[in-house]
């Protein structure tokens, strides 16, 4: 069993659910334990899901981490520390999908990069997916030299889905290299970064990365700035799931190990860049999202002191009043998490540590 460490990215403490995951995957679907709620299975056959949208023509759309890569770097450009990197790659692997109301699975594009780490092969390349009108975006966090990848840096990409093509926007890599944030963990560090949730707002889109700890913007026309450097007051918090409801709310992996149960929180981010804890007492949180009733829910990829374990994975609904109610539990490793429009709670879950193909999406009843 790896070491814990005391701070991680969502590369460093993934790598011990992949430990569990790979060897036992088929037992442990065999003998998956019940739900608070009961999951109503939408779709299959995903590699490696993450960020959900749906999109204008009321279709939902995965980001999909792929299949990962062997094109190694070392030598080339600075790479990521062991044990986690040197990462391989490959320029092409990474995938979106659609997935109409019957739950078939279209390839939007499927050219993207992908790459995987070296120790317990993480794989990352669609991170996530927002539209701003019916133009499609997405968000790389598997590209770059230090990931095994030289054709693309990580970035925001304009999709076409009529060609199968994308258009850079925005050189994500390039920025967080000329503008480091304030806490960079030397043990932990990713030059082009671990990108994770990208959302629209107000024409704009805005994107959370973990390894350096900050919420950025970025213009259609891909122009980057910075809406706040998290690490400067929170230290290596490791921020990943991002939401709009007035205001951004971030929740964060945080620090594990067996004694830090309970660390993440939910922080609420003013237009202005001003940051407080409004939630906390969660754990290793990777998704969150509104309903229609200003309810709250928060996607923790393993609860209870689990540490990332099988089938730990768990949905809280936190009332305006503060109150909490577990809706959904014993997920196996979920990492997205959106509202659709018919008020269901869509939820991506074998989003690593699984075979290719193995990823879902299912969903549950919110309404009531």
């Amino acid at each position: 069993m790896p070491k814990l460490l005391k701070h991680s990215s969502f590369a460093r403490s993934t790598r011990i659910a992949l430990f569990s995951a790979a060897a036992f995957l088929a037992p442990l679907l065999a003998s998956a334990p019940a739900h608070a709620a009961d999951p109503i299975p939408v779709a299959g056959g995903l590699n490696a899901p993450r960020g959900l949208a749906f999109g204008p023509d009321g279709n939902l759309y995965v980001a999909e981490g792929g299949t990962g890569g062997t094109n190694s770097t070392a030598g080339q450009c600075d790479q990521v520390v062991p044990p986690i990197g040197p990462y391989t790659g490959s320029e092409t692997g990474g995938r979106i999908s659609m997935i109409d109301s019957q739950g078939n699975r279209t390839t939007v594009i499927d050219t993207l990069p992908s790459s995987q780490t070296n120790e317990m092969s993480l794989v990352s390349g669609v991170a996530d997916i927002a539209f701003i009108g019916k133009t499609m975006y997405a968000i790389l966090a598997g590209a770059g030299c230090s990931h095994g990848v030289t054709s693309l840096p990580n970035a925001v990409l304009r999709i076409d889905p009529a060609s199968h093509s994308a258009t850079m926007v925005a050189n994500l890599s390039a920025y967080q290299q000329t503008h480091p944030t304030a806490v960079i963990e030397p043990d932990d560090f990713e030059p082009d970064g671990t990108w994770y949730s990208m959302l629209a707002v107000n024409g704009a889109l805005y994107a959370v990365e973990p390894n350096h700890g900050e919420i950025d913007k970025i213009t259609t026309g891909g122009d980057i700035s910075r809406l706040i450097d998290i690490s400067a007051s929170q230290g290596h918090a490791v921020p990943t799931a991002l939401a709009y409801h007035g205001n951004f709310y971030v929740g964060n992996l945080g620090p594990f190990a067996p004694n830090m149960s309970g660390t993440s929180k939910v922080w609420k981010v003013n237009p202005g860049g001003q940051i407080k804890a409004v939630a906390s007492g969660f754990d290793l949180i990777l998704g969150l999202a509104f309903d229609n009733y200003d309810r709250m829910y928060v996607l923790e990829m393993a609860a209870g002191g689990q540490l990332p374990a099988p089938f730990a994975g768990r949905i809280t609904r936190v009332e305006p009043s503060g109150k909490k109610t577990v809706i959904a539990d014993h997920l196996m490793f979920p990492t997205g998490m959106t509202v659709g429009p018919d008020g269901f709670l869509y939820v991506s879950t074998f989003g690593f540590g699984t075979p290719p193909g193995s990823g879902q999406i299912v969903k549950f009843d919110i309404t009531h």
